[in-house]
């Protein structure tokens, strides 16, 4: 057993509550949802900050920000203030019949933190969903109804959202259901030559002229962190613009500060004409955003009493409440800002970790970092004994071979630096009894 003054293992791990909850939860959820072992998962009972507290006592710190959730930390207390207050007053509203003030107030403040004249947004619980609304969008506004999408993509899994998916292993179980309206390409990295990569969109709009959609990460995620050459989106754009070819940009992992700037397209002064949000944006609540230019999101027709895409829980009076105070709190931290001034030092740090046994790349803008080995055993393995030496870790990538190296911006550096070396000195130990 092990206990810092950050992390604190007091049980083996699972610990014996957790491992209670495992047999119940297999008991009681669908297969194929979550992974359960004999050394995997643990139930979290409570987080704060970057810390993470389990069902048996035992104290982590968090590298993953619960999937990039977490850009002012876990259970941010005036974000935790606002869905308490909000609470009080109004929990759920009636979506696109009866709107609610503070809704109106979410709306006024995305159009105010959006790049260019990206100040139309449709409101969602999930970015699949944010997703689905854009590819929509952008067949009312196009006639088109084919996409120019790239392999390593993720987009979310629903039906729609695997369409433009660009990882077989979420997509081939599903294949008779997706429909094959998109064409996909390599996506560029960071050593690749942008008019090799602009190439090859020219190529498939030549070839595809239903296409009028261009849809990306700026920065993949899910995909394993591959960070495009300098110029690359500056050029797509100039592309998309040339073609009369709408670029949406899927910022649900890279948005609200974690590339250093409050949208990863602001690195290189790119508008997309849909932009995609969500992850971070609730502070923990679930909501994700279609934000678009006036000119493509009033492609929709004005509601004549039943809206054409709509749910139960449109702009949730609860989320709302969250998001308003969650952007509040990324102002005040100016959490851009304290990427930029940190990102540095823990690029270095992860750059150190090239020279380890079994490290292929390490690689990453901002607080977004993945560090890829050779085989997805080996990642498999850091990331169990990472846990159990109390660091979370998230593996990553099409074939599972990175982990993904996303702290909460507001770590402590004391934190950060224990949990660097507690993942350095798991990989070194899981080197040496061969992974």
């Amino acid at each position: 057993m092990t206990a810092g003054a950050f992390e604190s293992i007091v049980t083996e791990i699972p610990g014996p509550r957790s491992r209670a909850l495992a047999r119940e939860l297999a008991e009681f959820e669908a297969h194929g949802v979550t992974y359960l072992a004999d050394d995997y998962p643990v139930f979290w009972e409570s987080a704060a900050g970057a810390t993470v507290t389990d069902v048996d006592g035992n104290r982590y710190i968090d590298l993953t920000s619960a999937f990039g959730v977490a850009a002012t930390g876990h259970t941010n207390p005036h974000v935790v203030a606002a869905i308490a207050a909000q609470a009080q007053r109004l929990i759920h509203g009636m979506g696109d019949v009866h709107p609610t003030e503070i809704r109106t107030q979410l709306l006024a403040r995305l159009a105010e933190l959006a790049p260019g004249d990206l100040r139309k947004t449709y409101l969602s619980t999930s970015g699949a969903e944010a997703i689905e609304f854009a590819l929509k969008t952008a067949l009312l506004a196009t006639g088109k109804p084919r996409t120019i999408a790239y392999h390593g993509a993720y987009h979310g899994l629903s039906l729609g959202a695997l369409e433009v998916a660009g990882i077989e292993k979420f997509r081939a179980p599903f294949a008779p259901l997706v429909a094959e309206r998109a064409t996909f390409l390599p996506y560029p990295g960071t050593d690749a030559s942008v008019e090799a990569a602009i190439g090859d969109v020219r190529d498939a709009l030549a070839r595809d002229p239903d296409a009028g959609t261009v849809l990306l990460e700026p920065i993949q995620g899910r995909g394993g962190v591959i960070v495009p050459p300098d110029g690359f989106l500056r050029a797509l754009r100039a592309l998309c613009d040339e073609h009369g070819v709408l670029m949406i940009l899927d910022e649900i992992y890279t948005g609200f500060g974690r590339a250093g700037t409050m949208f990863a397209c602001e690195r290189e002064l790119v508008v997309p004409d849909l932009l995609c949000v969500g992850k971070a944006l609730g502070g923990g609540v679930p909501l994700a955003a279609t934000i678009g230019s006036a000119r493509v999101m009033d492609a929709w027709p004005v509601s004549t009493g039943e809206a054409l895409h709509t749910s139960t829980f449109l702009g949730n009076p609860l989320a709302c409440a969250a998001a308003l105070a969650n952007l509040d709190e990324i102002a005040r931290l100016d959490v851009p800002g304290l990427v930029r001034a940190r990102a540095p030092a823990l690029g270095a740090r992860l750059r150190e970790m090239r020279s380890l046994s079994g490290v292929r790349d390490v690689r990453g803008v901002g607080f977004l970092w993945a560090v890829e080995f050779a085989a997805a055993d080996f990642a498999n393995r850091v990331v169990v004994d990472g846990l159990a030496n109390g660091v979370i870790l998230l593996q990553s990538g099409p074939t599972g071979t990175s982990i993904t190296i996303a702290p909460p911006p507001t770590i402590g550096e004391g934190q950060l630096h224990r949990a660097l070396e507690i993942l350095e000195r798991t990989v070194r130990a899981a080197a040496a009894t061969g992974g």
